[in-house]
């Protein structure tokens, strides 16, 4: 399987800039009380780093076929993102989420115009429901993760980390499907190979470090997480390829700890971030000790996406 390279994501960092924001870099070192810089993917539009592969994938497609729409399956931050890409082109856009998406995503992704059908609890119920819309709608599939154009999109991320901390030693990166782990990782591996890159996703749903350890993608039986934004079952094909080429480490992270990232980012980084966007956070600021992170490599920059959370859901985070 052909990897996506460093000049196939520069090109893409200069296809999407007018779609996306060069998000900052902000350094709460002295809060963490160790190295901890958050690369804020949460302040993009659409609240999550999302666009970058929605709109790089848009910018690849034939007008022809954009004009007969684009669909999608998530559940809700690469929805919002494909909406909004779609709407800025004046193309339909249809988004298949689950049925317990929370509202602010399906809100978000009606804001753009997108068209949303509510499908399943797990993402092979969503990919399913989207096919058939595909075939008989004749629209263009934008996969939330498991496509090189995507995974080229999220890899710019990667690119702007390494010019905006030219002396990073870690990368910490959160993994749903594995897009923006093996865009990220090919970026920055492929640039700076000293650079260690480490994967984080919840102990209840660690599809991507069972399918390393098992040396080929895995499907779990059932998956479970606060963090709605990290449970896919089933890493992709191509997502698993690069975190098996550039990924150094990758880790689970319980809920427990996510909570209490969350309601950091919060009250003390003054950020507002869904608990999908703080799991990172949580692993720098409570590392297990022996781990990767407990004593990292260097400047540690986590990235912190998305930023679509309720008030009601850091409330109850703040009750749990």
């Amino acid at each position: 399987m052909a990897l996506v390279t460093l000049n196939d994501i520069r090109a893409a960092a200069t296809r999407i800039l007018g779609d996306v924001r060069r998000t900052p870099i902000l350094d709460v070192s002295d809060l963490a009380e160790r190295s901890l810089l958050l690369k804020c993917e949460h302040h993009q539009p659409g609240g999550a780093f999302k666009i970058r592969g929605a709109s790089h994938m848009l910018a690849t497609v034939s007008p022809e076929a954009l004009a007969r729409g684009v669909v999608t399956y998530s559940s809700g931050n690469h929805g919002q993102a494909v909406a909004l890409a779609a709407h800025r082109r004046g193309v339909p856009a249809v988004i298949v989420m689950p049925t317990t998406a929370p509202a602010i995503k399906i809100r978000g992704v009606k804001r753009w115009g997108g068209e949303v059908i509510l499908e399943g609890t797990t993402s092979v119920e969503r990919l399913k429901r989207a096919q058939h819309e595909a075939a008989t709608r004749g629209l263009t599939m934008v996969p939330p993760f498991d496509h090189e154009a995507v995974i080229i999109g999220q890899g710019t991320t990667g690119l702007e980390i390494l010019e905006q901390v030219p002396d990073v030693g870690t990368v910490v990166v959160p993994v749903g499907g594995g897009g923006l782990l093996a865009g990220v990782a090919a970026a920055i591996k492929q640039s700076r190979p000293d650079v260690v890159v480490i994967g984080v996703e919840p102990a209840g749903a660690p599809k991507m470090s069972r399918s390393l350890a098992a040396g080929h993608p895995v499907t779990l039986d059932a998956v479970s997480s606060i963090a709605d934004g990290l449970m896919p079952v089933r890493p992709g094909e191509i997502t698993f390829a690069h975190a098996q080429a550039f990924v150094d480490h990758v880790i689970t992270i319980e809920d427990e700890r996510i909570a209490r990232a969350a309601l950091w980012l919060f009250f003390e980084a003054k950020q507002v971030v869904e608990p999908s966007g703080a799991a990172t956070t949580a692993a720098v600021l409570w590392p297990v000790p022996g781990g990767p992170l407990a004593a990292p490599k260097g400047r540690v920059v986590a990235i912190v996406s998305g930023g679509n959370v309720a008030p009601e859901t850091i409330v109850g985070l703040s009750n749990a």
